[in-house]
């Protein structure tokens, strides 16, 4: 087990709150958490967390930030406003590990970033590319798509009978946030080094198909599958009032779903946190409320 300080970005986001707390309950030593917010994080300082302000756009506060940390994880930021603005963070960041002297960094990353048309992708391999530009040790986990995210369209298709996507006939292997919290855990609290690369996926890989039966059994309504084509799938849910943006975005990880990008399943939660993942229709049943509006 790691006694060196560790040290966790983006820690008042839900993967970083989360990462702090599995690491607190592990007693996995000191703990550095960085945020743009340290009031936010208020009640970990009072844990006996180091928290700390860091500005990914301002290389002196990254350099105070990082400072005596020796494994980090830095968790992918949400600056996706400015097409290039959260590449140019994450290299910024990855530049103040290495003058901070950081030995290992664990980056969260998604499934098969050089080859997809997820638009988030571009950002991830780029992040990766300058991770082993650097001399750093690095595990880099690529999380798929999470679990949670289901309770944004779920209950919509149970509403209305019919679950529409663009995904095809593609299978995802869904993942919580918690499994991705514990396997980053972890990573982070180990002491491996050398320079790793894991898929973080639930214990299955799941076609809508297969998505919509599970549902139905849990409601005790029929769901039907309907895939439809991504220009089609952007301008409904541009309809329903999602910026255009939002829906290209959202669109964008269904078709990467039907070339097949999220269709591996590995075993990296449980060898990275001692525990099973959570399939998804153990989530779905824990879920039912929220599903049934």
């Amino acid at each position: 087990m790691a006694t060196a300080p560790l040290l966790v970005t983006g820690a008042s986001g839900h993967l970083g709150r989360r990462v702090l707390e599995l690491l607190l309950d592990r007693k996995a030593g000191p703990i550095i958490a960085t945020t743009r917010t340290p009031a936010s994080l208020a009640a970990f300082a009072a844990r006996g967390v180091d928290v700390r302000r860091a500005d990914f756009e301002d290389d002196a506060s990254l350099d105070a930030a990082f400072a005596g940390a020796q494994r980090a994880l830095l968790i992918s930021t949400d600056a996706v406003d400015v097409p290039g603005r959260r590449i140019a963070q994450h290299r910024r960041a990855v530049a103040a590990f290495v003058r901070a002297g950081v030995a290992h960094v664990v980056y969260t990353s998604v499934p098969n970033p050089t080859d997809t048309p997820a638009l988030v992708a571009p950002d991830h391999a780029g992040t990766e590319a300058a991770l082993a530009a650097t001399a750093l040790d690095f595990t880099v986990l690529r999380n798929s798509l999470y679990t949670d995210y289901l309770l944004h369209s779920l209950p919509g298709a149970v509403a209305s009978g019919t679950l529409v996507d663009a995904k095809g006939t593609g299978a995802l292997a869904y993942v919580t946030r918690d499994d991705c919290a514990r396997a980053a855990a972890g990573a982070l609290a180990s002491s491996s080094r050398g320079r790793t690369t894991v898929d973080v996926t639930g214990p299955d890989a799941l076609t809508s198909v297969q998505l919509a039966a599970i549902v139905s059994e849990i409601v005790g309504k029929p769901i039907t599958h309907t895939s439809v084509p991504r220009p089609v799938l952007i301008e409904g849910m541009v309809s329903h009032g999602l910026p255009r943006p939002v829906a290209e975005l959202l669109a964008s990880f269904d078709a990467a779903t039907a070339k097949g990008d999220y269709r591996q399943v590995s075993t990296a939660v449980e060898q990275l946190s001692g525990t099973k993942p959570t399939s998804v229709a153990t989530y779905l049943r824990a879920q039912r409320a929220a599903l049934l509006g």
